[in-house]
């Protein structure tokens, strides 16, 4: 289908309902009852699976690279798991992940495929939309190792262990998740950033790798953990490349921190820009209907008695600072186009309701009535 392009780059702020209409919504439906080979095998076993979209495709994503996701691309994640030792049952976490310069092919791809998995696995699983730098603590606490790096399938992709060319070091910003779901210990994230003055920010620790060296930045506001974490990435590098490359640590306002900075042509890093905060407004819940060929939000009252099997609702969590969120409940008698389209009204609403920035990379977590989320319930009862 020549009209199908790859070089609009998905934005995750637009505030259409997610490509409704669309080409790519016709051409995903005209094949919507194709048998999906990927999926014959998936959730089978508890375990986390990975799946990559390659041009309206779905390719199983090799074990070796689980944990390293590239910006321009978008994936599928399935985490398989028994909510207690003796559940008979599986459960199912299933998660789209878009990185920030995904098309909107892909986006949408994974958007309809996700929808397509979770009606094999019965309609159980939840269903999260993760953004790139937005990622729920959900979705981290799967790999012990986040890395995300620049490119992707459409723009060539490495691997964070092999040597850059000399003319295009680069940059990795280091953070760490805080321990969450059955992990008692922090992981390592590693973001690669533009290897630019204007990418090092107060707070933050930085890797610089030129192939020749690796050289930790740790900035004055820094924290511990992330200087241990940072130090753990920089002796991969070295081992990865067999010892074959020189390091260094640098502190700011210490001696020599000059030599960090100056590779970029600068002598300080920029202040830390105050983050807008989240809505002071309380927990709302809406009912929502598409029967007039328009989304429409029915205000109720935000408690469990007021959700109805026949219908879809939106728990609005983003006043929840520690961790906001955007919940979809469907009822097990919804409409087919709230159960198939409501993670794209959700998207709908953070736009037109909540404005863009930050707030429209929120997570949005889907779930359909009996296989709700410990958080779900504990966002409602807040």
């Amino acid at each position: 289908m020549a009209h199908l392009t790859r070089s609009t780059v998905y934005d995750i702020k637009d505030s259409n309902i997610e490509l409704l209409g669309s080409d790519l919504e016709k051409h995903v439906r005209q094949h919507a009852g194709d048998r999906e080979a990927a999926w014959q095998s998936a959730g089978k076993a508890p375990g986390v699976e990975i799946w990559r979209i390659e041009k309206f495709t779905v390719q199983e994503w090799p074990n070796n690279r689980y944990g390293t996701f590239y910006d321009g691309d978008s994936y599928i994640i399935l985490h398989t798991y028994k909510k207690t030792t003796n559940d008979e049952n599986l459960s199912y976490d299933l998660h789209f992940w878009l990185g920030e310069s995904t098309t909107q092919d892909e986006a949408g791809t994974a958007a309809y495929k996700t929808v397509e998995l979770d009606d094999h696995l019965g309609g159980v699983a939840v269903q999260y939309r993760e953004v790139q730098g937005s990622e729920s603590a959900r979705f981290l606490s799967y790999f012990p190792r986040f890395v995300c790096l620049q490119g992707g399938v459409s723009t060539g992709f490495h691997h964070v262990a092999l040597t850059p060319p000399p003319e295009a070091p680069r940059l990795y910003r280091v953070g760490v998740t805080e321990p969450s779901y059955g992990n008692t210990r922090s992981h390592l994230v590693v973001r690669e950033v533009p290897a630019t003055a204007s990418s090092m920010v107060q707070g933050d620790v930085y890797v610089l790798d030129t192939g020749t060296t690796v050289w930790q930045f740790n900035t004055r506001e820094s924290v511990g953990k992330e200087r241990f974490k940072a130090a753990e990435f920089v002796q991969s590098l070295i081992q990865d490349r067999e010892g074959q490359c020189d390091t260094a640590v640098f502190d700011e306002g210490e001696h020599g921190a000059g030599a960090f900075l100056s590779a970029f042509g600068a002598d300080t890093v920029q202040e830390r820009t105050p983050t807008s905060a989240a809505s002071d407004a309380q927990q709302a819940l809406f009912r929502l209907s598409d029967t007039s060929g328009q989304v429409e939000l029915e205000p109720v009252s935000p408690m469990r008695a007021s959700l109805s099997s026949s219908d879809a609702f939106l728990l609005d969590g983003t006043s929840n600072r520690a961790s906001p969120a955007i919940y979809v409940w469907v009822g097990r008698y919804a409409s087919l186009a709230e159960r198939r389209l409501s993670l794209q009204y959700a998207q709908w609403y953070l736009h037109r309701h909540r404005g863009g920035g930050n707030l429209a990379a929120t997570s949005i977590m889907k779930m359909n009535e009996g296989s709700e989320s410990e958080a779900f319930w504990q966002a409602l009862a807040d």
